[in-house]
C-alpha cells in the first residue's frame, strides 16, 4: 500500500483500496503480488464506472475487483511464464502470457514496471483487471 499510496499515476487505486475498506488488508505481512493499475487504465473503463464502483453500496463489487489484482505469494516477473494460471484472493484465476519479451494479464494488461515491496511485488499494468462474470 505504501507504494500506491507514494505514486502520483496510482490515486484512483489507492481511493478504490480506500472506499473497499482493504489498507489494512493489503498493509499486512503477505507476502503478496499486486498487479496495480495505473490511473490511466481506469480512465480506460467507461464513463462513470469508477464513480459507481467509489459508491458504499458498490462495496462488495469493488472489494471483488481489487482482490482479483492480487495473488498471494511472490511472483517476480521473471517467474511469470506463458500460460501461466495464478489464483488470486478474490477466488478467480488470471493468465499470463508473454510474448516478445512483454508480460501480459488475461491477454489484456501488460506489466508496465515491477516495484519490491516490503511485503511482495508490486507489478505495474495499463489495464483493470475485470473478473468474470459468475455463470448463471
Amino acid at each position: 500500500m505504501q507504494i500506491a499510496v507514494g505514486s502520483k499515476d496510482h490515486t484512483t487505486l489507492v481511493a478504490a483500496v480506500k472506499a473497499g475498506e482493504l489498507v489494512d488488508a493489503l498493509s499486512n505481512a503477505g507476502p503478496f503480488t499486486v498487479f496495480a493499475p495505473t490511473n490511466a487504465a481506469f480512465d480506460k473503463l467507461p464513463a462513470g464506472t469508477v464513480d459507481g464502483l467509489l459508491k458504499p453500496e458498490a462495496k462488495e463489487s469493488l472489494q471483488d475487483i481489487l482482490q482479483y489484482h492480487v495473488s498471494v505469494g511472490v511472483y517476480n516477473t521473471d517467474q511469470l511464464t506463458d500460460g501461466q494460471s495464478l489464483g488470486q484472493v478474490n477466488g478467480g484465476n488470471i493468465t499470463i502470457s508473454v510474448k516478445d519479451g512483454k508480460t501480459m494479464i488475461n491477454g489484456k494488461a501488460t506489466i508496465l514496471a515491477s516495484i519490491k515491496a516490503s511485503n511482495g511485488v508490486v507489478h505495474v499494468i495499463d489495464e483493470v483487471l475485470l473478473p468474470p462474470s459468475p455463470a448463471k
